[in-house]
């Protein structure tokens, strides 16, 4: 079976930055591809997308 060792371990940690980067970056794509309201409205400058324009009636 596969054994992981000191070796493998410490390789390993050696990639966590960039993995969370990555993981980081593909989730703020997935946020403004899929334009979901309930993260983005939280999002500075980016909410004002979701500002609506509330209608006087006379």
């Amino acid at each position: 079976m596969l054994r992981l060792g000191r070796k493998q371990i410490e390789a390993a940690a050696s990639f966590l930055p960039s993995m969370m980067g990555f993981g980081g970056s593909a989730f703020l794509g997935m946020l403004y591809f899929t334009d979901w309201k309930v993260f983005c409205t939280y999002i500075p400058f980016y909410s004002g997308k979701f500002v609506e324009e509330k209608k006087e009636e006379e």
